[in-house]
């Protein structure tokens, strides 16, 4: 009987050791066993861009501007403010596209500088032999900026470096006090000579501009 016993075992033995790992698990867990399912974690949402924001930029023609920004979506921006460009206050809007939220842009922007008076910014720069210009004492203008640059950053603090081409439309006053002025100066005439402007002259211009700028996005 003992021999028989130990047969039995050792033969049960053997063929525990011949069954693959797989059956053992099925056995064990049996067809009832509950299926223990782990969640997967849900997945961070993106945090949003802030919408709102000031910038401050200068530049030729636009002068040191600071202006509110808003950013409806990651790819445009929009801009509204005001400065000056050493001779008066003006104002500016803008709208700037951008593909990919940072780097290559794309800018279109409309200001204005009221009239004011260039002579002591002239003389600063000429030196002290400038006298002043009756054309200089009403200065002001308009004008379009087309911009290509390059943004850098996107989330709370960008910084870009915009250039292109600029349309600046403005009058020439005072035209007639010029003449005066030129006439006077170089002793001709005996003042029965009249010089009449019936209109101010416009002038327009294109040219290069460039600019620099940062924005911090507040909220």
């Amino acid at each position: 009987m003992r021999l028989r016993l130990l047969l039995v075992v050792v033969a049960a033995l053997l063929l525990g050791a011949a069954l693959p790992a797989w059956a053992w698990e099925d056995y064990e867990k049996g067809p009832n066993a509950p299926i223990i399912t782990v969640p997967a974690e849900p997945a961070s949402p993106k945090k949003r861009l802030p919408y709102f924001g000031a910038m401050v930029d200068v530049g030729v023609p636009d002068g040191l501007i600071g202006s509110v920004v808003a950013r409806p979506w990651k790819w445009l921006r929009l801009s509204g403010g005001g400065g000056s460009n050493s001779i008066s206050r003006g104002w500016r809007t803008g709208i700037t596209f951008l593909p990919w939220t940072a780097g290559p842009s794309a800018s279109f922007e409309y200001g204005h500088y009221q009239d004011g008076n260039a002579n002591p910014l002239a003389k600063k720069i000429i030196g002290g032999s400038f006298d002043g210009s009756p054309l200089l004492e009403r200065v002001g203008y308009d004008y379009l900026n087309a911009h290509l640059g390059l943004d850098f950053g996107s989330r709370r603090v960008v910084f870009f470096v915009h250039g292109g081409v600029t349309l600046v439309r403005g009058q020439i006053h005072n035209v007639e006090a010029a003449i005066r002025n030129a006439t006077s100066q170089a002793g001709a005439g005996s003042g029965t000579t009249e010089v009449v402007v019936p209109q101010e002259p416009t002038v327009k211009a294109i040219g290069s501009s460039v600019k620099l700028g940062l924005i911090v996005y507040i909220w």
